[in-house]
């Protein structure tokens, strides 16, 4: 059975313990043995929102994962030009780990939607699984979705994720409004922030 390698794709602006935890069960739920954090430059989902430079998120990132051997920071969407698709991003990925089985990771909503996603067949068969973080009490209409992708259902793998209220949305707005946000990040991340005036 050949190694099975997650992609967990985010803007991580910041990330925080809600993305640390995620990832900790994913890791041990799917029997992973390496998950790629793999920063988003520049995500075409989110039009005129502004994001914090990619320098800065890297650093973020690369400080909250650099205790677990396991996770590994992906830079393969940063060092090429965009658009940046999953399609894509995974065919990379297969050339970079031919033996391995790559487990793309998303959530319930995500998983909704992906029929209107750029070649969304393309990312099933570049799949060996697809790591579906479902929050509690969540539903998802397989069936329906299946008629759509043939062959979506035998590649859900569920992750039972805890229901974790935190948000980056909700830490950058807590830093702007000078609030409290110590508690929802890893340590060195906070001091990153800290340090370079983010958010503020």
């Amino acid at each position: 059975m050949s190694d099975l390698i997650g992609v967990y794709g985010g803007t991580f602006d910041p990330p925080h313990l809600g993305h640390l935890i995620l990832a900790a069960e994913t890791l041990r739920q799917l029997k992973l043995q390496r998950l790629l954090w793999m920063l988003t430059p520049d995500p075409p989902h989110k039009p005129g929102r502004p994001i914090t430079v990619v320098q800065h998120r890297l650093a973020m990132v690369m400080r909250a994962i650099a205790e677990t051997p396991e996770f590994e920071l992906s830079t393969i969407e940063i060092d090429r030009p965009g658009p940046h698709y999953t399609f894509h991003t995974l065919g990379i990925l297969r050339n970079l780990y031919p033996q391995a089985g790559l487990v793309f990771l998303l959530g319930g909503d995500s998983l909704r939607d992906l029929p209107s996603w750029n070649n969304p067949l393309d990312i099933l068969a570049a799949c060996r699984y697809l790591g579906v973080m479902r929050r509690p009490g969540d539903t998802i209409d397989l069936a329906s979705l299946e008629k759509v992708l043939p062959g979506l259902t035998e590649k859900v793998r569920f992750v039972n994720a805890p229901l974790i209220e935190i948000s980056s949305s909700e830490i950058r707005k807590r830093i702007a409004d000078d609030a409290s946000f110590r508690y929802y990040l890893h340590p060195n991340v906070y001091d990153y922030i800290q340090r370079n005036n983010l958010y503020r």
